[in-house]
């Protein structure tokens, strides 16, 4: 009997990291997605903007996808989407007049007010079950796996 490829591939996928990791970001994605639109009329890219320019007041859309690793259009149609509502200011760039800083309003720090709270709630919901020393752990794997990824990514690792 001829073996063929496929007989060789022992990949399962619910045993597959990269896979678990993905369904799981999904999941929980998709869980904060729902009470964010409920509460606040939100989506994640909207929340993820809301979120990075509070901690970084002055950042550009460039600096944004960047450190969420949400492409160009995704950061620019919520840009849009929250300066249309009034919670975001974009003013020139300082240094690259090509570029515009973008700055929460005071609608904007006032949700973020509101909207901060309820994210540490739901996380503390979601990890409830679990010993403040595994959430650290955790965390901190995902930080290694996050530099890991990016080393691999870039060509090293090998």
């Amino acid at each position: 009997m001829l073996r063929t490829p496929m007989a060789d591939i022992s990949l399962r996928l619910d045993a597959f990291i990269p896979y678990r990791l993905s369904v799981t970001s999904n999941l929980v994605s998709e869980t904060i997605a729902s009470a964010y639109q409920a509460l606040f009329g939100l989506s994640i890219p909207e929340w993820r903007l809301i979120a990075v320019i509070a901690e970084d007041e002055g950042a550009t859309q460039q600096q944004v996808g960047r450190r969420t690793r949400m492409d160009k259009v995704t950061v620019s149609r919520a840009t849009i989407a929250l300066a249309g509502r009034g919670l975001i200011e974009r003013r020139p760039h300082a240094s690259d007049r090509r570029s515009q800083s973008l700055h929460l309003s005071a609608a904007g720090r006032d949700l973020y007010a509101q909207v901060a709270p309820k994210a540490l709630e739901l996380e503390r919901r979601i990890f409830a079950s679990f010993d403040p020393k595994e959430v650290a752990a955790f965390s901190d794997m995902l930080r290694r796996v996050q530099a890991a990824t990016s080393s691999v990514r870039d060509g090293g690792g090998e």
